[in-house]
């Protein structure tokens, strides 16, 4: 106790200047996701964003949070962090999309030990890339500088994102009926799940490891699988236009298997053609490598499908060509069944 030596925050790890010089690199990548209802710019305490009524009978708030998982541990080691953002933005705005609901701001979460401005504004570029694609406006976050918290290098991501949707016009799967049609959507690789599994294939069954190159792909497995999420807003805010939709699932942690009931009437099932799509190079290399069952492929990844639709079986047709239209890859995998009593589940055949 005889150091009486004047100490600091700085001097515990915490670089307030640090702090200010990231906040103003990532002022212009913020203001590129604005929409008109932004009022406030970064830096205040809280993000001002005023409604539009006059576009809603009876508007409703989604809400959803989320993450990007341990695939921050292969943006770790390969040292690439501007696309770990879109993932944590497509982790939350696909969830509220199925609902119908349209994002309109997104709020984010940086924790690390010490703060590397460069870096973080690195993460930052994703999560405004991703704002921009999705068509919503980040209206603010919080940089949290732990040290002792998190290793040498390493941080964590959170989300947080709001929609609106008329009550009217709420999707929540109770409209789906018998023979109504599944649709799916291309997913382009993991996405933001099962990275656990797959990151363990490639270090315990894969000479060449992240380097190892997908069969007939001039690409390596850790590019495949750092390849961000797919953020699919636009499209379906495009197809709402015109078109019904009895219900949607976004194809996450838990697969077809898991997301699928989630949406179904008790009394229905989900009857999906296993073979009506065709399986990325990437999902064929880690269920060889790591001799993985069916049913665990289906269950642990979204084994090339990010996106389900049931639509009614007369509009099917024109949904596909529609998606195909935006650049989307489109399936028809199914359909639904009726189930005597309660099912509420999916069959693969």
């Amino acid at each position: 106790m005889s150091d009486r030596s004047s100490m600091t925050y700085k001097g515990a790890g915490v670089d307030i200047e640090a702090g200010n010089r990231f906040v103003d690199i990532i002022k212009p990548l913020v203001k590129s996701t604005n929409r008109p209802e932004v009022l406030t710019d970064i830096g205040g305490f809280g993000g001002l964003f005023a409604l539009n009524k006059d576009k809603y009978k009876s508007p409703v708030l989604v809400s959803s949070t989320d993450g990007v998982g341990t695939k921050l541990k292969l943006a770790f080691e390969l040292n690439r962090h501007n696309t770990v953002g879109i993932d944590l933005v497509a982790m939350c705005v696909n969830d509220i999309i199925v609902q119908g609901a349209e994002p309109l701001f997104f709020l984010d979460y940086l924790g690390t030990g010490m703060l590397a401005p460069e870096k973080a504004a690195e993460v930052v570029e994703g999560i405004a890339e991703g704002c921009r694609q999705a068509g919503c406006a980040l209206v603010g976050g919080e940089t949290a500088e732990m040290p002792g918290f998190y290793s040498e290098g390493e941080y964590d991501l959170a989300g947080f994102t709001v929609g609106v949707v008329d009550r009217d016009n709420i999707i929540d799967g109770s409209t789906i009926q018998d023979g109504e049609v599944i649709i799916g959507i291309a997913s382009n690789g993991l996405h933001s799940n099962g990275f656990s599994l797959a990151r363990r294939i490639a270090t315990e069954r894969l000479e060449g490891g992240l380097e190892t190159v997908l069969p007939g792909l001039n690409e390596s497995l850790g590019d495949a699988m750092l390849r961000p999420t797919k953020i699919y807003v636009k499209s379906i805010l495009n197809l709402l236009r015109d078109f019904e939709i009895h219900g949607m699932a976004h194809i996450t942690g838990g697969g077809l298997l898991e997301n699928v009931p989630r949406i179904l009437p008790r009394h229905c099932k989900a009857v999906i053609k296993k073979d009506s799509w065709p399986k990325l190079p990437l999902f064929e290399l880690l269920r060889e490598a790591g001799n993985i069952e069916e049913k665990e492929m289906f269950r642990t990844f979204n084994y090339g499908i990010g996106m389900v639709l049931v639509v009614p079986k007369e509009s099917a047709d024109d949904i596909i060509s529609r998606l195909k239209g935006l650049n989307e890859e489109a399936y028809i995998i199914g359909e639904i069944d009726v189930c005597k009593g309660e099912c509420n589940q999916v069959d693969l055949v």
